[in-house]
């Protein structure tokens, strides 16, 4: 695939179609958000935090309702939000390529449109699934197509909820500090979006240099020669210990806790319509039996993915192998397990992620009033889930819930649409699938809630709106020109 050569031209005549499409379909809705402005300085409607996948098909949602004063930021440079480019470590997505994704209900704006544009249709029927590097390919150009207001390298420093129901976002943006007033925030911020990478509580006392979390940027040239330990079974975990490999490791070494590797995705095996738009109404405890029986199966890493490994002699598999201690012994590392001691140089952890609102500088003034299911729920028998319990109890449109109703109002203007919404909503905010529904649910909600808080003005608008459709000159008033005979 690397060695065909794109077609510019078809890929311009997929935009015009795109183009065309939107016309008939009349999108993006006309603008009809009143505009605001406090002590001089314009509002934004909604603030977008995160332009990776799911903050991106969230603005074109809003864009596509008519909402377009909305901004997306992101710290990372143009071209690099997101997982894709950065420390997703995989050749291919995991996801099968016939996915819709982001596409919105919109032929034109799949991948597969995107691709055979570029390709042709013989290429699309030989092709596994999509190329890493070519998914944000196809996001650099949705979000080029869709022009939506994406802000590159600008950090949401801090978010400061005012007596005035908006917010004020400290951003860091080209080395100067300012200040943006929004209405509503989005955090679209993904798998680490309420917290951060979580290691192993032995980790933390080995010197930096000789480990990494699987999502941190590693040097993997330095790696070569080295002897690499990997730690975890999920796809993260086994595409780090492949690139080491490939990357001239002397030996890999991968640590799994379980006594075999999962082999089944249980939520994929269910997936269809009635899950999208049917587990956000299910009862508490029947969401948390879902994603309990799915988190305690875990998620199977691709098979491709494990070949990749196993192709290696000089890679070793280690089953029923929990880390039980870590300690350095003079240049190197030993690993401790259950089944002996290992001498290695450097290890990577694919030990995931995990809800730290600690971790969240720019969540400081909300962090004590956010409702977690543990606040709410009482755990069901047997079905104990730290990452459930940790998990924010969301609204019906991924809004915030306050822990003490009364204390902290603006909460319900913050919304959380990244992974941890998993168990409010079901998988649509945070993985390929149903991320169309997701960002659907979200901007339906925003818009219904800019509406009825701008009602005095559409109001007036109504009652001021006086473009007669009668002129008064298209009948004649029978009583006015004909009297009555005597």
């Amino acid at each position: 695939m690397t060695t065909m050569t794109p077609n510019a031209a078809g890929l311009a005549a997929l935009e015009e179609r795109l183009k065309q499409d939107l016309s008939w379909l009349e999108l993006p809705a006309k603008s009809w958000v009143p505009r605001r402005v406090v002590d001089g300085e314009a509002i934004i409607d909604v603030v977008i935090v995160g332009a990776g996948m799911a903050g991106l098909v969230a603005s074109a949602m809003l864009k596509r309702l008519g909402v377009d004063n909305h901004l997306v930021l992101d710290r990372a440079r143009a071209g690099e939000e997101g997982p894709w480019v950065t420390f997703a470590r995989m050749r291919t997505l995991r996801s099968p390529k016939e996915l819709t994704g982001p596409a919105m209900g919109m032929p034109a704006l799949t991948f597969r449109a995107f691709f055979e544009a570029q390709y042709g249709r013989e290429a699309w029927k030989t092709l596994d699934r999509a190329p890493r590097t070519m998914w944000m390919d196809y996001l650099v150009w949705y979000r080029t197509v869709l022009s939506l207001p994406v802000r590159n390298e600008v950090t949401v420093e801090h978010i400061h909820a005012r007596a005035d129901e908006l917010f004020e976002l400290g951003i860091s943006e080209c080395g100067a500090l300012r200040k943006i007033l929004a209405r509503h925030v989005v955090l679209a911020t993904g798998r680490d979006g309420l917290g951060g990478a979580y290691v192993p509580p032995l980790a933390n006392r080995i010197d930096r240099r000789f480990w990494a979390h699987s999502s941190e940027t590693i040097d993997f040239e330095k790696l070569r020669g080295k002897r690499v330990a990997v730690v975890g079974a999920g796809a993260s975990a086994m595409d780090n210990a492949a690139v080491a490999l490939e990357n001239g490791a002397a030996r890999l070494d991968l640590f799994i806790r379980r006594a075999d590797i999962p082999r089944i995705n249980k939520f994929t095996g269910i997936g269809s319509q009635g899950v999208v738009h049917g587990f956000a109404g299910l009862p508490d405890a029947w969401k948390w039996r879902f994603l309990d029986h799915t988190l305690k199966a875990q998620t199977p890493p691709p098979r491709q993915s494990v070949l990749r490994v196993a192709a290696y002699p000089h890679a070793h598999f280690h089953l029923a192998s929990p880390i039980d201690d870590l300690v350095v012994e003079g240049d190197h590392l030993v690993v401790t397990t259950p089944k002996g001691r290992y001498a290695t140089d450097f290890v990577i952890f694919g030990t995931g992620f995990k809800v730290d609102l600690a971790l969240r500088p720019e969540l400081k003034e909300f962090a004590s009033h956010i409702r977690f299911w543990r606040d709410r729920v009482p755990t069901p028998e047997g079905m104990e889930n730290a990452e459930l319990a940790g998990s924010p109890d969301l609204g019906d449109i991924f809004q915030f819930q306050e822990k003490v109703p009364g204390a902290c109002p603006m909460l319900s203007r913050l919304y959380g649409f990244n992974y941890p919404a998993t168990l409010s909503h079901g998988k649509l905010s945070g993985d390929i699938p149903a991320i169309s529904e997701g960002a659907d649910r979200l901007a339906r909600g925003i818009v219904r809630r800019l509406f009825v808080e701008d009602r005095a003005v559409h109001f007036a608008s109504l009652k001021a709106f006086a473009t007669a459709e009668i002129l008064g000159d298209e009948w004649v008033d029978a009583d006015a020109t004909h009297q009555p005979a005597e």
